[in-house]
């Protein structure tokens, strides 16, 4: 079995689309799953959940898509508030209460050979898993998950790593990159005899065709999110090679 898992593609159809298109040309997948902050800050939040669709792409809820599905504006930060009203606004009704029903996690398998896919980690849909975490914070997140492999996001800087017998793998972002790569990225899980096979993409895309789309779109805090995507990079992420904030 064959599974596709791409996250935080955060409304950049294009990235989506360039993602979609390299795992065709790699024969697919026998599924593919959207592990979470699906639309927010984008300027394309509609067509990416009706491409999701368009595929059968099974979908987890992240943070973002929960504040979208459920928050009350009047208690989140102004800029999330802002962001928050633009989306619903662009996708309507009926997807901001899909939004909101999205399940938590999705699992291929119940053993220790399956797959569990989520957003942030398996307890939580915002608490970043650092690729240093230190050894309590991976038990008290990972330690009493039944399956071995755990696929998820939210961080958007990509790796593996193996932990007490477990692969943990963060698969960054389909559509705004921050780790000073401006490529999209997204795994490709395989089941073997031993375990998962775990194949890291990187995916170009026109950042420049994306930025326009922005600036098109009417979308709030403009400057702001133009910045973000040209960065490509956590601001406090230091130098290639420095340690982890």
């Amino acid at each position: 079995m064959r599974v596709a898992v791409l996250s935080d593609i955060h409304g950049n159809a294009h990235a989506l689309d360039c993602c979609l298109a390299d795992l065709a040309a790699r024969g697919g997948a026998d599924a593919v799953v959207a592990a979470g902050d699906l639309c927010m800050d984008g300027p394309k939040p509609k067509k990416v959940l009706e491409r999701l669709r368009e595929i059968g792409a099974r979908c987890v809820r992240g943070n973002t898509d929960r504040m979208i599905g459920e928050a009350d504006p009047a208690q989140l930060d102004p800029d999330d508030a802002r962001g928050v009203q633009w989306v619903r606004g662009k996708i309507g009704k009926a997807w901001t209460h899909w939004l909101r029903e999205l399940p938590f996690s999705l699992a291929f398998g119940d053993g220790e050979d399956g797959l569990l896919v989520c957003h942030a980690n398996p307890k939580s849909d915002d608490e970043h898993v650092w690729p240093d975490a230190y050894d309590d914070t991976l038990e008290r997140l990972f330690g009493d998950v039944p399956q071995r492999t755990v696929a998820f996001g939210h961080l958007h800087l990509a790796y593996v790593r193996i932990w007490r017998g477990r692969t943990l793998v963060n698969v960054a972002s389909a559509g705004l990159p921050k780790d000073g790569d401006p490529l999209a990225h997204y795994a490709i899980l395989t089941r073997r005899s031993g375990g998962w096979e775990v194949q890291e993409r990187r995916v170009p895309f026109d950042l420049e065709r994306v930025a326009r789309q922005l600036r098109k779109s009417g979308i709030p805090d403009l400057n702001r999110r133009l910045s973000t995507l040209r960065r490509a990079r956590y601001p406090n992420l230091g130098e290639p090679g420095s340690p982890i904030p």
